[in-house]
């Protein structure tokens, strides 16, 4: 059997974009390498895609994540002969070290934890949030920092990485995470799982709102466009610290004036390349 890959030439920044998109136009996953000013993602694909649907993907995502068109260079497409992609691709897959605690590994990894180190297995699947993206890194690095109530709530959980570290952090916290995706949610609970901490977590298909009960921490990994009319209810809900994260730096300015409109008139920054977080 062989495949069609589609590669993608774009700027840097748009990386989350163009793996988002190709995975909406159909692609059945995804692989991505380049230098600090290009990238190239290659999306394989099972026939040979519409180029304009695949464009149409491309140019959307952009635009949620408030990028030019210019960020994507070029596009082209090539036949790929059948192979062990699997075995390749967990053979590459290496842990990841975020901020003084945290080590985020595949399930087949060997590494152990010890007391200076938490590790934290996640699955890599469909949902956000393995620990190589920069706003995931910035949010585990606000957690280490800041987390250390009795409540947590995790908006947007994806993988389920950030609660999970949450539990490991304050094993005797109520942790609660949510995701409007259904299957986001049932990947989290098998991560829950496959980390021992399943019954410290309460997942729930949904967002949040008004009706939401407060946490010591709140954090919304999400984007900007996401947040931005979020941020009453996500305020509303927050009674320690709120992380915000998902957010370009070009974006920033936007969510520190929302925030300045809920009467919130300092926060911290952090950042990661073109990615920043806000701790409020």
């Amino acid at each position: 059997m062989s495949w069609f890959a589609l590669d993608v030439r774009f700027a840097a920044a748009a990386r989350e974009a163009v793996e988002y998109a190709l995975m909406e136009a159909g692609a059945l996953g995804t692989e991505t390498k380049g230098s600090a000013d290009e990238l190239l993602t290659s999306g394989y694909f099972e026939r040979v895609p519409e180029r304009e649907s695949v464009r149409a993907a491309l140019f959307e995502a952009l635009r949620i994540y408030g990028l030019p068109s210019s960020a994507v260079r070029a596009m082209s497409g090539r036949e790929v002969a059948a192979h062990d992609w699997l075995a390749e691709w967990k053979e590459s897959w290496r842990p990841v070290e975020v901020g003084a605690r945290f080590l985020v590994a595949p399930p087949w990894s060997e590494i152990e934890a010890t007391d200076e180190r938490l590790v934290i297995r996640i699955e890599p699947g469909m949902a956000f949030g393995t620990g190589t993206h920069e706003t995931t890194r910035l949010c585990l690095a606000a957690i280490e920092r800041h987390f250390d109530g009795a409540s947590f709530l995790d908006v947007g959980t994806g993988t389920g990485i950030l609660a999970i570290a949450a539990a490991k952090l304050q094993p005797d916290a109520r942790i609660t995470a949510c995701d409007t995706d259904t299957e986001a949610v049932e990947i989290a609970q098998a991560n829950a799982q496959l980390n021992g901490v399943a019954n410290q977590i309460n997942f729930y298909v949904g967002s949040v709102d008004e009706q939401t009960a407060s946490a010591d921490c709140v954090c919304a990994n999400l984007t900007a466009d996401v947040i931005a009319p979020l941020l009453p209810a996500l305020v509303g809900a927050t009674c320690g610290r709120l992380i915000l994260s998902g957010i370009l730096n070009t974006q920033a300015e936007a969510i520190r004036a929302r925030l300045y409109e809920l009467g919130i008139n300092e926060c911290e920054m952090m950042a990661d390349g073109e990615w920043v977080a806000l701790v409020v």
